[in-house]
């Protein structure tokens, strides 16, 4: 409980939205045979796998002190249901949502079961083809509609290569009545960020206090440096990807000024003349007639002398020459 304590209040210092632990009813969820299988390792809390797994497994009364620790904190406190005791478990003391792991995408029960308590559901996809996912999709939406479907890779740790980050673009036209995420199980932060920029707006990832404590998902979890700059990388791209607009800002205008160029005489012009290209000079600050309107200011006459590097304002010069009723004919330059 100290740990977890810890961890919650770390990840919220962090800025994560939402904590989440898993809840398993062992003698439910394993056979017999595996439940009683020697587990003698350097991650071992039990001589047993059943050991193991009753060793780190928490009840009722930490369920609910973390549940105030969470309150606390300001940050959503659920758990994975692995099997149908641990979804009952959840639901009696009013978990807000519900995580299915990358092995239940296939538990159509266990699936049906959870999404009729009305909650929001987030599935995990590891380790299935998209039939699996359009089956658990099916399963769930005429029960309830509140479902984030997770783009994951069960390896543990992914391989960057097996990450298939363009599935969250496939999910989003297959699905688009739904939330998107992305499970994340590869070592660092950037991917999480690719993928919201694709369209994942759940992540999740795995969190330590230290990736050198015991137990096998520490070493590519992230600890409270590595967790603080992902969110401050996801929120700084929610906003730098804008709304499609392209603008001018007016933190801009300053720089763009100075960088950019103005039409100036390249020598001295007196009054009357008939401007050519080569009049013109382009020059540094722009702030005067820019480069585009050059095309439409050559055959026009000066009404004033112009000094060399002068601008060339628009007012300064006669009207165009009216071109009405005459054609230009394709080709050969000749009117």
């Amino acid at each position: 409980m100290k740990t977890a304590r810890e961890l919650f209040e770390q990840a919220a210092a962090c800025g994560a939205a939402a904590v989440k632990l898993q809840k398993r009813d062992n003698f439910t969820l394993y056979t017999k045979a595996m439940y009683e299988r020697p587990y003698d390792n350097e991650n071992s809390f039990g001589a047993t796998y059943g050991e193991h797994r009753e060793f780190l497994e928490f009840g009722r009364d930490e369920y609910v002190a973390l549940q105030a620790i969470a309150a606390g904190l300001k940050v959503d406190f659920f758990a994975t249901a692995f099997d149908i005791p641990s979804a009952d478990f959840l639901e009696e003391i009013g978990t807000p949502a519900y995580k299915i792991a990358s092995g239940d995408l296939r538990s159509i029960p266990l699936l049906r079961y959870v999404a009729r308590f009305g909650k929001p559901m987030f599935v995990s996809t590891g380790g299935s083809t998209l039939d699996d996912v359009k089956r658990a999709y099916d399963t769930i939406m005429p029960l309830n509609r509140q479902l984030c479907l997770m783009q994951c890779t069960a390896g543990y740790p992914a391989e960057f290569s097996e990450l298939d980050l363009r599935v969250i673009g496939t999910f989003r036209d297959l699905f688009p009545d739904i939330v998107i995420g992305f499970s994340s199980h590869d070592n660092g932060i950037a991917m999480a960020v690719a993928a919201h920029v694709l369209g994942a707006r759940v992540i999740e990832k795995h969190f330590t206090l230290n990736r050198a404590m015991k137990g096998t998902d520490h070493k590519f979890s992230l600890e409270p440096v590595g967790m603080r700059k992902m969110v401050r990388d996801l929120r700084r791209t929610a906003v730098a990807l804008g709304d499609g607009q392209k603008k001018v800002y007016a933190s801009e205008v300053d720089p763009i000024c100075k960088m950019s160029k103005k039409l100036v005489a390249a020598r001295d012009l007196h009054e009357g003349h008939v401007l050519v290209a080569d009049d013109f000079s382009f020059k540094s600050p722009g702030d005067g007639v820019p480069l585009y309107e050059m095309d439409c200011m050559i055959g026009r006459a000066l009404k004033v002398h112009v000094r060399a590097d002068d601008g060339i304002q628009l007012d300064m010069l006669t009207d165009p020459v009216a071109t009405a009723g005459r054609a230009v004919r394709g080709g050969s330059g000749d009117e």
